[in-house]
């Protein structure tokens, strides 16, 4: 065996400590320039508002400008192509809906990215949950109202979405296959149409959120007969969970974002981004602004999270599969 001079040695060693303490040093010092954050939803909408909050608040933490860039349209995928040829130290990040890991890709044959090489999602922006909304005079005050009449009339009862594999579709369709019933998705342009739609009775019923749904509520127009949650909602305590309102026992359905980090970023600047963006959600402001869109922070780690995802990604291949659901 070789003898290596123990000066020689101790240069090394100490290089080497050098080195491992730079690691942290740098992701202490990370940002160095300005980072962008892409988003695939339009100005205004709540999960873009919820982003310009995080990036006013990770600006000032940063010491460097956070820019939302708003690239909206063709199922996501224009913001997914910038951040897939943006930069890859971190300083590219983007907001993600559920769909885009784990509906997407059983919705289409062929995807222009890969939910799992692709994107390191770091941490959940929000959770929202759904109510199941029904017109105003509807002769349903129950979801088990809806589950017996769509047993005793296969394909007469119907539910809209404002598109094939939201999760307003995949929550309706997953009700369809907990009760083996059969029921008529019916598409919308826009989610205000589509809410329109119950108000008036073109509909039969339909899932919404407090940020989509609620406005009609409030004016007396839908009403909330039960919500997708485990538990009842807090602003909604005489709202019953889909399970007590006389449906499926373990029913549940959320919409969920996150922002996502280039893969293989190293696991310092990874952990920083996702504790800061944690610290900003935990502060007061950011939660009354949740509340008015009825959305809920549920902080984990990025280990839970993964898990999580392929939870979720597990429900919705399984729907989309008895559903026959395809963009294809």
């Amino acid at each position: 065996m070789t003898s290596i001079p123990r000066r020689a040695l101790g240069l090394a060693i100490a290089l080497g400590l050098l080195g491992a303490a730079a690691m942290p040093a740098a992701a202490q010092d990370w940002p160095t320039k300005p980072v962008r954050i892409l988003t695939p939803f339009p100005a205004g909408a709540g999960p873009e508002a919820v982003v310009r909050v995080l990036a006013e608040k990770l600006q000032k933490k940063w010491g460097q400008p956070v820019i939302v860039e708003n690239r909206p349209g063709g199922n996501g995928f224009i913001a997914i192509d910038a951040f897939k040829r943006g930069a890859t130290d971190g300083t590219d990040l983007i907001q993600l809906d559920n769909v885009h890991l784990v509906a997407y890709p059983y919705l289409f044959k062929k995807l222009p990215y890969d939910p799992v090489k692709d994107f390191d999602p770091l941490t959940p922006l929000f959770r929202t949950y759904f109510f199941v909304g029904v017109p105003a005079n509807s002769k349903y005050r129950t979801v088990g109202d809806i589950v017996a009449d769509a047993k005793a009339r296969p394909g007469a009862l119907n539910y809209g979405s404002w598109s094939v594999g939201n999760p307003v579709h995949l929550g309706s369709a997953l009700l369809e296959s907990m009760t083996n019933t059969q029921m008529q998705h019916v598409i919308y342009k826009e989610t205000s149409m589509l809410y329109t739609g119950v108000a008036t009775g073109e509909l039969d019923f339909a899932l919404g959120s407090l940020a989509t749904a609620g406005p009609l509520q409030r004016m007396g127009r839908i009403k909330f007969i039960a919500v997708t949650a485990p538990k009842r909602h807090p602003a909604f305590p005489d709202v019953p969970t889909v399970a007590e309102s006389g449906g499926p026992a373990g029913y549940e359905m959320t919409g969920w974002t996150t922002i996502a980090a280039p893969k293989n970023l190293p696991k310092a600047v990874a952990d920083k981004i996702q504790h800061d963006i944690e610290a900003a959600l935990a502060e007061p402001d950011i939660k009354d602004r949740y509340a008015t869109f009825g959305y809920e922070t549920f902080p984990t780690t990025r280990t839970q999270f993964n898990a999580f995802i392929n939870a979720e990604s597990a429900k919705y291949a399984d729907v989309i599969k008895r559903a026959k659901a395809s963009l294809d």
